[in-house]
């Protein structure tokens, strides 16, 4: 067998964005199909490679990318040598996030191609994994954040997250862009949360790299602590790995980094080695399924917790072949009062995660990513590729 193709059809979804507190009018999103095909008829797909999950479709300049260069380097190659061209891929600096689009497509055409769900392709482990709600950030007042995590707890989330305040002033309600964050209202935020949950529910936190300052990280890293939150995630620029170093020798509280950083497996092993970070956050838009199963194997190794960055089919594919005591969370959302979590978006039959009664959500069975596509859909919405966007 030998890949023969690689396209990207783009194609338009309406969207209705959650921003600054508010849900905003309908809008038009472009997203995204990556298609490997092959000389026998064998396809592998992948949705978005964006961002925000597969939910994120590829730009114009990503997509003229895959279609030329990187169509050209593997062009006759063995679709099942995975292995060679992810290597391949790294060595000849291909941008991180096609890699993976490029290796999630081809993990996706060889588990269609032998008719079973990706997570049995690379080793079932479970079939239902523990979800956490993850909040858009500046959803509102710190009692706005206390009310909607009640409301996830009796939904049957097990774990909450907030996102708090970024380049928004919680005091006005407006965008600051002079001000990355405002600490204690991030403060007052979280124990607004544990008031409102108890003591009975896991808490995170993420403020997203916003804390300037190594001092700011640990006054709230301090608070985190007394309130009794899991994990502390990416609470500073991580381009700064020494005042990471630093904060996990201050706090108590496990750090989850790197978040955004790139570098896949490299970047995750150095961090660890360097006491950077207590638990290892990882993504399949950071290396592909190779790179994350990688990244969860060195955890292993280490002896360390991973989580996985953001939601989507792929993710949640790789938990299923992954060990609770090794990655246990998929991340959910992100979420936000009056946001539909529930509804298929309009080119999926079904959502990929919906949330059980006891808060676990259900690794997809069928084959491949698990992709229930409406083809007729995406046909009527595509944009031709003249088109800039």
């Amino acid at each position: 067998m030998k890949i023969t193709d690689i396209d990207v059809i783009a194609f338009r979804v309406p969207r209705t964005p959650f921003r600054h507190g508010e849900i905003l009018p309908e809008t038009t999103i472009t997203q995204t199909l990556t298609v490997i095909r092959t000389d026998e008829g064998a396809e592998g797909y992948y949705l978005g490679g964006a961002g925000h999950g597969d939910q994120d479709g590829l730009g114009a300049q990503d997509r003229a990318a895959l279609k030329g260069g990187i169509k050209a380097k593997i062009l006759g190659q063995d679709p099942f040598d995975r292995e060679k061209i992810w290597h391949w891929m790294w060595v000849s600096n291909t941008q991180e996030n096609l890699l993976s689009v490029v290796d999630m497509a081809l993990w996706d055409l060889q588990a269609r191609h032998f008719g079973v769900p990706l997570h049995k392709l690379l080793g079932g482990c479970r079939e239902r994994v523990k979800a956490y709600a993850s909040t858009y950030p500046n959803m509102g007042s710190p009692e706005v954040y206390g009310e909607h995590a009640a409301a996830c707890k009796k939904r049957g989330y097990l774990h909450y997250k907030i996102h708090p305040y970024y380049f928004w002033d919680p005091a006005t309600q407006q965008p600051d862009p002079g001000r990355p964050s405002h600490i204690d209202w991030d403060i007052e935020c979280c124990r607004a949360v544990r008031a409102a949950v108890g003591d009975d529910m896991v808490l995170s936190f993420d403020p997203w790299g916003t804390y300037r300052t190594y001092e700011e990280a640990v006054k709230v890293g301090r608070e985190l602590q007394e309130l009794d939150f899991y994990w502390y995630e990416h609470p500073m620029n991580e381009y700064r790995v020494g005042m990471y170093e630093k904060l996990c020798d201050e706090l108590e509280i496990p750090i989850l980094s790197p978040e955004i950083a790139a570098g896949s497996i490299y970047t995750r092993a150095d961090w660890i080695r360097r006491g950077a970070s207590d638990m290892s956050r990882i993504d399949v838009l950071r290396g592909g399924v190779t790179g994350v199963q990688k990244m969860a194997a060195i955890c292993e190794a280490f002896g360390v917790k991973c989580e996985v960055h953001m939601s989507g089919h792929a993710n949640l594919q790789m938990l299923g072949a992954t060990s609770e005591d090794v990655c246990e969370y998929y991340e959910r959302g992100l979420l936000a009062p009056g946001v539909d979590e529930e509804t298929p978006l309009p080119y999926l039959e079904a959502v990929c995660d919906p949330l059980d009664d006891d808060g676990y959500v259900t690794v997809p069975t069928e084959p491949g990513m698990g992709y229930r596509l409406k083809w007729d859909y995406i046909e009527e919405n595509r944009i031709d590729s003249g088109e800039w966007r």
